[in-house]
């Protein structure tokens, strides 16, 4: 197995590859000959700053290997486009899809990094149209464009919001078409999809809410949703193995106790039969 681990990180995350995919994956590498889970997700999945993020608690539980394909600040772009990822997912006999916010996507107001989908690339001709005095050269990320597009306070927001919306439905069913085993979304936010985005919180999936979600429900065995508690929001640096530069960015991710609850609620619903599985979900989200 080919290593990429960083020598200023705190830990080491056994980097690793699939197929030809130049994402690199948290390890370790899992074996895609036998029978497996895969969970597609973004930061939250790959698990950053924790020991065991919960696709290694919920492998654990459940006593079969859980692919781990969350990619750091990774999109609904980075998902549809690298075939790997896809590839992996259409082998497993289930996948967790992480539910990640339509901001970190391009879309046709504006493009954005291939794999680093939180990074802004460049703005259409008609959104630089709907925002004649904003410099778009002055952005490197998706949250910093749109804080600053919500404090312009211009009308022209409006249909900006609308399409992300409706590229996120459009992307999302595109992935959940491509894999053709059962499939659960996995909510991992401080909010539940009815109420407002975080704008302000880089992990929120901002502007995803619960209509969206039903539209793509009748693609999926349903949705687990783990709404963090205010013990696992006040978790702060506790249990979170990093560096002293990086303890910033670290309080802002999810901690051991969050990994946990999600990966026991998963655990829960992937041990059950088929059937049995979709009700569950249901009385879950009902």
């Amino acid at each position: 197995m080919t290593r990429f681990e960083k020598p200023d990180s705190a830990l080491d995350y056994d980097l690793c590859r699939y197929g030809a995919s130049r994402v690199k994956f948290r390890g370790p590498k899992r074996p895609l000959d036998g029978e497996y889970v895969a969970a597609i997700g973004g930061s939250q999945t790959y698990g950053r700053y924790v020991e065991v993020p919960f696709v290694d608690a919920l492998e654990a539980q459940i006593g079969e290997p859980v692919v781990n394909l969350g990619g750091m600040q990774a999109g609904l772009t980075l998902i549809a486009d690298d075939p790997d990822i896809l590839r992996v997912a259409k082998k497993a006999r289930l996948t967790v899809l992480q539910v990640l916010g339509a901001q970190n996507m391009s879309n046709r107001f504006y493009s954005v990094h291939p794999r680093r989908n939180d990074r802004f690339v460049s703005a259409s001709a008609s959104l630089q149209g709907a925002f004649p005095t904003i410099d778009f050269t002055e952005f490197h990320f998706t949250g910093h464009l749109l804080k600053a597009l919500t404090d312009s306070g211009q009308s022209a927001l409006t249909p900006v919001i609308a399409e992300l919306k409706t590229a996120w439905v459009s992307r999302m069913e595109m992935i959940l078409r491509a894999i053709p085993g059962e499939t659960v979304l996995l909510w991992m936010a401080d909010r539940r999809p009815e109420d407002p985005s975080q704008l302000g919180n880089p992990l929120d999936p901002h502007y995803v809410d619960r209509e969206m979600l039903e539209k793509v429900s009748h693609r999926t065995a349903g949705i687990v949703e783990v709404v963090a508690d205010d013990i696992a929001r006040s978790e702060g640096l506790q249990g979170k193995v990093c560096l002293e530069h990086e303890t910033q960015a670290a309080e802002a991710m999810p901690g051991p106790l969050y990994h946990s609850q999600v990966a026991t609620a998963l655990a829960s619903v992937i041990r059950q039969p088929g059937n049995a599985r979709r009700a569950d979900i249901s009385r879950r989200v009902s």
